[in-house]
């Protein structure tokens, strides 16, 4: 049976749960720390490292066959990657009007939170806002959907899988990947200090838990991990999107 991690690593691991435990525990312990520092400070430059971190990370741990099993690889059914970028868009409109019908433009609206951190100006031109928006939406496009994909869909799912199946398996990625994003809205930095927005809090992670759902939907049916990424990128458009033209 051929084995997913390179020779080196297999010393010390086998492909399976504990192995995806380990890099859970390795990479988004210090991404909420990260992440919740940069909420404070503004400063959000090491919030790209660590998404560069997860990506690089099947790169490092796996070889050409385990990467392969991951979904690194051609897609079966190219019509799914269209189907991919709709959904993601779709559900992040959703997400918008759920926010809006609840909480409007207070802080407990998750996009009004997220959205703070870009520093749009107040009274921006069109064209400087048409220019500030096309340079955030191609970062969001590209840095967190390769890094988290890579990282959550990919090989922390599959190490899950091998033990326990996919069903399980997306279940659990899927909640690493809400929990970590409580850090980007639930624990919140308002009026220099931190509040836990409860209800809004559970409102945001179980959203954040079903597009993920839906990120790992969109590879499965794609048949490549790109499916997934292309999903995450039009989600993250749509988001950005929605924070630069649609909020009050």
């Amino acid at each position: 049976m051929e084995n997913e991690l390179r020779s080196f690593w297999r010393k010390f691991f086998d492909f399976n749960w504990k192995f995806g435990l380990f890099l859970i525990l390795i990479i988004c312990v210090p991404r909420f720390i990260i992440v919740l520092i940069a909420n404070e400070t503004a400063n959000y430059s090491y919030v790209g490292f660590i998404m560069i971190i997860s990506a690089i990370a099947p790169f490092l741990f796996l070889n050409k066959y385990g990467r392969k099993r991951i979904g690194i690889t051609k897609p079966k059914s190219y019509s799914w990657l269209i189907w991919s970028f709709l959904i993601g868009l779709t559900f992040s409109f959703l997400l918008y009007l759920l926010g809006d019908l609840l909480y409007k433009s207070t802080f407990e609206n998750w996009y009004v939170y997220i959205g703070k951190s870009y520093n749009i100006p107040t009274e921006i031109k069109a064209n400087d806002k048409r220019i500030m928006f096309i340079i955030m939406a191609i970062t969001g496009m590209i840095f967190s959907p390769i890094g988290e994909e890579l990282f959550f869909r990919g090989i922390v799912h599959s190490s899950f899988a091998k033990s326990l199946g996919n069903v399980k398996a997306s279940i659990i990625d899927s909640l690493a990947f809400s929990l970590i994003h409580i850090s980007h809205f639930g624990l919140v930095f308002i009026n220099n200090e931190w509040k836990l927005l409860t209800i809004p809090t559970f409102i945001w992670s179980l959203s954040m838990f079903l597009v993920s759902v839906l990120f790992y939907f969109s590879r499965k049916k794609s048949g490549s991990i790109l499916g997934s990424i292309i999903c995450h990128s039009a989600f993250n458009l749509g988001m950005i999107y929605c924070i630069f033209y649609l909020l009050n």
